[in-house]
C-alpha cells in the first residue's frame, strides 16, 4: 500500500520520515528529488546531484521518467554524479550508472555531457578515483576546497555501510581525497566511492532505506552509541547541511524515535 507518512521526527542523526512501504518510499524520494533540485536551480542556477545504486533509487528513477514527474524536474540544469560504483563495465547489470541510464536517464531530457559516471573503463581503480575527483572539481569549478553537492542520495546496507564505505575499510579514514578506490574484504571486490569529506559537505543528504532486514542496523545506527568504524553510515554528519532518513515501516520497526506511518 501507499499512504501518508508519519510526522517527521528528529534524532542526533537527522530527521526521520517513515512511510508505509517501498512504493511509498520511491514516491517520497521522487518528490524530494523534484523539490530539492528545483530549489537548487532557483538559488544557484543549477543542481548537482549524487545518485545511489539499489532498488529504491531505481524505482525513484522510473517515477522521475514517468509522465507524472518528468516535466517537474529541471533536467537541463542538472549535473549528475554517483556516490559509488562497482569496478565493472557500465554495460554490467551491477553498474550503478549503467542501471540508472538504462532505467531512467536515457528516457529523460538530460544531455550526456551532464552525466558523470565513475570512469570504470580506466585501467586502474586508484587512477579512476583520482580522475573522478578531477572531474568533480572541473564541473564544480572548484580546484581547491570541498565542493558541495546540492543533493546526495544514499542507501545503507545491513552491515551499516553507505556508498562504498564499508566497516573497517581504509576509505573510512580518508580526510583529503574526494574519491578513492576501496578494497572491500566482505565482498572480495574493489569499489570506487566518494569519501566523508565531500559527502558531509552536501547541502541535502537523503538516505533511502527499505525492508525489515535493515531494521536492527538502522536502530543501532540512529539510537545506539557512535561506532562509525563498524557502522559507517553513522559517519554522515553534515557540516552545514540537512540529513534526512526516508524509511519504510519495515525498516523503522525497531526505532523508538520514529512514529508509525498512517494507513
Amino acid at each position: 500500500m501507499t499512504g501518508p507518512s508519519a510526522p517527521a521526527s528528529a534524532t542526533r542523526g537527522g530527521e526521520i520520515r517513515v512511510v508505509p512501504d517501498a512504493a511509498a518510499l520511491a514516491e517520497a524520494a521522487a518528490t524530494a528529488f523534484v523539490r530539492l533540485t528545483t530549489a537548487a536551480v532557483a538559488q544557484r542556477g543549477r543542481a548537482t546531484v549524487a545518485l545511489s545504486g539499489g532498488s529504491t533509487p531505481r524505482r525513484m528513477g522510473e517515477l522521475l521518467a514517468s509522465p507524472r514527474y518528468r516535466d517537474q524536474v529541471p533536467w537541463s540544469k542538472l549535473a549528475i554524479f554517483w556516490g559509488d560504483e562497482r569496478w565493472v563495465p557500465e554495460s554490467s547489470p551491477e553498474s550503478n550508472a549503467g542501471v540508472a541510464k538504462r532505467t531512467f536517464l536515457d528516457q529523460v531530457p538530460v544531455a550526456p555531457d551532464q552525466v558523470f559516471p565513475f570512469p570504470t573503463g580506466e585501467d586502474d581503480p586508484a587512477r579512476a578515483a583520482a580522475s573522478y575527483e578531477a572531474t568533480i572539481r572541473r564541473v564544480f569549478g572548484q580546484p581547491h576546497g570541498i565542493p558541495r553537492f546540492d543533493l546526495i542520495l544514499l542507501g545503507m546496507g545491513d552491515d551499516g555501510h553507505t556508498a562504498s564505505l564499508f566497516p573497517g575499510t581504509a576509505a573510512l579514514t580518508e580526510t583529503v581525497a574526494l574519491a578513492v578506490a576501496n578494497q572491500t574484504p566482505r565482498q572480495g571486490a574493489i569499489r570506487l566511492t566518494l569519501t566523508y569529506p565531500i559527502l558531509n559537505a552536501g547541502r541535502d543528504i537523503v538516505f533511502l532505506i527499505a525492508g525489515e532486514g535493515k531494521a536492527e542496523t538502522l536502530a543501532a545506527m540512529l539510537e545506539g552509541p557512535p561506532r562509525p568504524r563498524d557502522l559507517p553510515a553513522q559517519g554522515l554528519q553534515p557540516s552545514d547541511g540537512r540529513l534526512t532518513w526516508l524509511v519504510d515501516a519495515a525498516a523503522a520497526a525497531k526505532l523508538s524515535t520514529a512514529g508509525v506511518p498512517g494507513g
